[in-house]
């Protein structure tokens, strides 16, 4: 019941605050806070795991590190995941693209749901969330160096900033500059226009 509340009560967050803050400072805070959130669980788990007797405070650590991690994903990488796929394809290659999102997306929660049992048994339970702790950590890393905004973008300004690949930034450096020169040009033509009447 908690697990699902959280989840509730952080969409909602989510949802009002995607386009008030933007996609990618949402998805990276959600992945950093992820990432603690699952070495506290390893750190719990591991300390649970060697311990002769019950310690409580391993116990409370465990159960608010899995809530923060479900609070912290409903934030940013459960919905932005969406956000991000429906938007950065172009209208041609849209479907096509949003799908083999989902499908990668599937095969991937198969996995680690198929693959669980069997790496906890051979590296332990904790060990098992410091190696998901590390993977997120190169997710944070790959959205960070990739993923530019795309909150108020055309598609055009998507396709030029999404087929730079690591060169994001100075492209949208330069779009940025052609849209505040656009903008000064208008201004002065209405200006001009505003003074002749």
């Amino acid at each position: 019941m908690a697990v699902g509340f959280t989840k509730t009560m952080f969409i909602l967050v989510a949802t009002f605050l995607l386009d008030k803050i933007g996609r990618r400072p949402l998805l990276l805070s959600s992945v950093a806070g992820m990432i603690l959130s699952l070495v506290g669980l390893a750190i719990g788990l591991t300390v649970i795991s060697h311990s002769d007797h019950k310690l409580v405070w391993a116990v409370a650590l465990c159960i608010a590190s899995i809530l923060s991690y479900v609070a912290f994903f409903s934030i940013g990488m459960g919905p932005i995941t969406w956000v991000y796929s429906s938007e950065i394809f172009p209208l041609k290659l849209r479907a096509q693209g949003c799908s083999m999102g989902v499908a990668a997306n599937r095969v991937t929660s198969g996995v680690i749901s198929m693959t669980f049992i069997s790496l906890y048994k051979a590296i332990s339970i904790g060990g098992a969330f410091f190696l998901y702790a590390g993977i997120a950590a190169v997710a944070w890393v790959f959205f960070y160096t990739l993923f530019p905004e795309t909150q108020g973008k055309t598609l055009e300004e998507m396709e030029a900033l999404f087929g730079t690949f690591f060169k994001w930034r100075p492209t949208l450096r330069e779009l940025n500059r052609k849209k505040a020169e656009e903008g000064d040009a208008k201004g002065h033509v209405q200006m001009g226009t505003a003074g002749q009447n």
